[in-house]
């Protein structure tokens, strides 16, 4: 285990700037998933940790050492690709070892990591398989086999569950955090789904145009997102913004619709952002009409027009309408979020 600080790291590709001044600390034993769109940075910021990709400028520490110029192999990190990167014509227990065997490792010592990995992850009934008799959440599981048998410092995860499905992603992100809580090594992942950014992460670093934008806990940032791009990211269905400037105790939108506000809502407001569930039915409030009804079981998601606006509201009830009908929405004005003409968060 060891701790990874990023002091103003740079890359460019010529005359393109791929990651601009970075810098970031990672603690010793912290899950920290990087997020972004595509294009962010994020997979070139962990492949430069993981030595793939060459420093440009500044540093790179892990542990106490500073590793610019080490090569990957001596940087003592595991990585675990989207594509599993399996060898074909070697079993499980092949695949899981050959790192070891590279490094002439003793066979006593191979057997026993090998099979102390197999039974963390459920594969030991599986050793003898090839990975095309593997689904795909067996052969995400032998990756993180042969990286788990070296024992790294680091684990770096690249997208490991974009090639799933949809329950098979639910289940993956259980037992990597399940993983990292019973090894306590640190782990850097990156992914563009906030939703396993949210759900694994001890802390989330959210990225735009090879930039930190904000780092913090997942409540923190879907709590206090410290600009539009963050509150727009992260949360799903995405948080409401509408448009306006606050007059006489109100936030008048763009198009003349008056909506409550805090006492303490900065007169530098020019966006207003309520997320989906903190929106309501009520009698009174401001009117709107549905255009869409989206089931879940759960929750029942309803897109409505107001004004020339259209809003995302997330009920936990199940309600009786229907497109077309007329409701009326009432926010609830402690969960108001408000932002200036920078984008960047005044209240």
């Amino acid at each position: 285990m060891a701790p990874v600080a990023i002091r103003k790291l740079e890359k460019n590709y010529g005359a393109v700037r791929v990651l601009k001044d970075v810098s970031l600390d990672i603690a010793d034993g912290e899950f920290v998933v990087l997020v972004g769109p595509s294009g962010c940075g994020k997979s070139t910021l962990l492949r430069t940790i993981a030595g793939l990709e060459d420093i440009t400028a500044g540093d790179l520490l892990i542990g106490d050492r500073v590793v610019n110029d080490l090569a990957a192999k001596e940087r003592d990190i595991a990585m675990v690709f989207q594509s599993y990167a399996l060898y074909p014509h070697m079993t499980v227990a092949q695949n899981m070892s050959f790192a070891l065997r590279l490094k002439r490792t003793n066979q006593v010592e191979i057997d026993s990591r090998v099979s102390k990995a197999a039974e963390i992850l459920g594969l030991s009934p599986l050793m003898d398989r090839f990975p095309r008799q593997l689904s795909g959440g067996q052969r995400q599981r032998v990756a993180m086999g042969r990286a788990i048998v070296r024992d790294p410092k680091v684990f770096l995860f690249d997208e490991p569950l974009s090639n799933l499905d949809a329950k098979l992603r639910v289940q993956m992100r259980t037992e990597i955090k399940e993983l990292h809580q019973r090894l306590g090594t640190t782990m850097i992942y990156v992914t563009h789904d906030q939703v396993e950014a949210m759900t694994m992460a001890d802390r989330i670093v959210v990225m735009r145009d090879g930039v930190i934008e904000q780092v913090g806990t997942p409540l923190e940032l879907y709590d206090r997102p410290g600009n539009i791009f963050v509150a727009e990211f992260i949360g799903s269905p995405s948080m409401n913004f509408l448009a306006g400037a606050v007059r006489d105790g109100v936030f008048v939108t763009s198009d003349g619709i008056a909506l409550p506000i805090p006492d303490t809502l900065p007169a530098t407001t020019t966006t207003y952002g309520i997320r989906p569930e903190h929106l309501a039915l009520s009698a009174e409030g401001v009117p709107a009409q549905v255009a869409v009804i989206e089931p879940t079981g759960s929750e029942t998601h309803i897109i409505v027009r107001m004004g020339e606006h259209s809003l995302s509201v997330a009920l936990r009830e199940r309600v009786p309408l229907a497109p077309g009908d007329r409701v009326h929405l009432s926010p609830e004005i402690r969960q108001v979020h408000a932002f200036d003409q920078t984008g960047g968060r005044v209240n």
